[in-house]
């Protein structure tokens, strides 16, 4: 964690819940922060489209890079979700539409 960061918990699909010492908010004077995104996106409509866009123009201008676990094409879809099924995808799955 950087000094006065932030760390969003947005939910949790499976598996352990993260624990985060309290000394270290202390220590790096930073902020714990819940996320339930679902509700967010009701109540804040207009504000969860701003903050899509502006994920849209990070990943369009090179400043994400999510983690692509594999690609399969669309006659592949079944094993693709078969793998996400098993929990043994790490990331994204891309399920390419043509050839």
């Amino acid at each position: 964690m950087a000094w006065n960061g932030r760390y969003l918990v947005v939910g949790f699909a499976s598996g352990d819940i993260p624990k985060i010492p309290l000394n270290l908010v202390l220590l790096k004077s930073c902020q714990i922060v819940g996320v339930f995104w679902g509700a967010f996106t009701q109540k804040h409509p207009q504000e969860n489209v701003k903050q899509v866009s502006q994920l849209i123009d990070w990943f369009k201008n090179g400043k994400l890079h999510p983690h692509i676990h594999a690609t399969y094409s669309l006659p592949e879809a079944p094993k693709a979700l078969e793998e996400i099924m098993n929990r043994t995808v790490l990331g994204k799955v891309v399920i390419v539409m043509d050839d």
